[in-house]
């Protein structure tokens, strides 16, 4: 039986918002995606998976780079995304095809397992839940029926069909909307086998369900702490939290001196116990000379994951009596959220000021301190 599987992942994700796509966000060190590839990777009996990518996304899945893997830029909806890449490998003797939403990436290797058997002699098989909570329905928040719960299901994926059928319904029904593939065969009154779902098979739509996923992948959490200070000085770019700031002075240091990516170099190195920045990144060394700490920081989050550590949240103070913080911390949210591959809703910074005394009120430096949390996965 020659299987091929079809994973969704062309969607806007505008529901999550977040900074990254959905299927690249990074969960104990792996995207959602590589999650998910993971999962069907151990099937032989599945000979070939295509990916259906969103064209704006092509960046992040050229950099995944994922091996064997048919990749095919997806429609405007789900059922277009669907068909085109049922009509891409028609001529490739696929008998029966999986399709799978890759926002769901744990369904369980016994799901699989028997929607695979299940298929050989079937032509559509699905895995539902039940319903166990009361149901409404509702107009403009105000409910108005109740609705007997008995016999409804959640469906899920992956959901499995024969080929030329799916292939067919599809080609027939290329104007008309449907929640999922098997939909189109209960609307011509086909029969449709179900399998037990799990709840644990959950769709990332929005933060809730993302922080459930991370929840069920097991970890032990630390933190550390990370505090930088450099001196204002004519004749230098001011730096702060990875971008430029237009000021009169600048900060004097052996790289661009940004106190918020030192400060947060060293809480990252310290909640890791991986030493600290100037044991990385020697102020002796010539290669350092003016870098961007943009440029470090990247070395540093590559560290980390490569030690199967993960970001949950990051705290940062940027001490300053000048220029004020609150007019550029958003941009420096999305740059750090960027770089450490975080959602921005998980990193807060706050301007602070020493009311002017000392060298800070006296607009002679700036500083940083840091509080990340991180997890360690097994």
């Amino acid at each position: 039986m020659s299987i091929f599987l079809i994973l969704l992942a062309a969607g806007e994700s505008k529901r999550l918002k977040s900074s990254l796509p959905k299927p690249y966000i990074t969960v104990n060190n792996k995207k959602l995606l590589e999650h998910t590839l993971n999962l069907f990777k151990s099937f032989r009996v599945i000979k070939k998976t295509v990916i259906v990518y969103n064209k704006k996304h092509k960046k992040h899945l050229n950099k995944l780079n994922p091996k064997n893997i048919l990749k095919i830029v997806g429609g405007k909806t789900r059922q277009e995304s669907t068909f085109k890449a049922l009509k891409r490998i028609k001529k490739m003797n696929c008998k029966k095809v999986l399709i799978h939403d890759a926002a769901r990436p744990f369904p369980s290797k016994k799901i699989i397992n028997e929607i695979i058997n299940k298929i050989r002699k079937n032509h559509a098989v699905v895995p539902i839940i039940k319903v166990n909570d009361a149901t409404k329905r509702v107009e403009k928040k105000i409910i108005f029926k109740n609705i007997k719960r008995n016999t409804l299901r959640f469906s899920q994926t992956p959901q499995a069909f024969t080929y030329k059928k799916i292939y067919e319904k599809h080609k027939k029904n290329m104007n008309t909307s449907v929640d999922d593939d098997s939909a189109l065969f209960t609307d011509d009154g086909e029969k449709v086998i179900s399998i037990n779902g799990s709840k644990k098979n959950l769709k990332i739509t929005d933060k809730e369900d993302l922080d459930i996923f991370k929840s069920l992948v097991k970890g032990k959490s630390y933190s550390g702490i990370g505090f930088d200070v450099h001196k204002l000085v004519k004749g230098r770019k001011l730096y702060l939290g990875g971008i430029k700031i237009p000021f009169v002075l600048g900060l004097k240091g052996h790289s661009d001196a940004d106190p918020v990516l030192h400060a947060l170099i060293d809480s990252l190195l310290g909640a890791c116990r991986l030493g600290d920045i100037g044991k990385l990144f020697c102020n002796k060394n010539k290669k350092y000379k003016n870098i961007r700490s943009t440029i470090l920081l990247r070395k540093v989050i590559e560290l980390i994951k490569s030690k199967n550590f993960s970001i949950n949240n990051i705290d940062i103070n940027i001490i300053a009596q000048k220029p004020k913080i609150k007019k550029y911390s958003k941009k420096m949210i999305q740059i750090i959220s960027k770089i450490c591959e975080i959602n921005p809703n998980e990193i807060n910074i706050k301007g602070k000021t020493t009311e002017k005394l000392g060298l800070i009120g006296k607009e002679k430096a700036i500083a940083s301190e840091v509080i990340t949390s991180v997890i360690k996965y097994d």
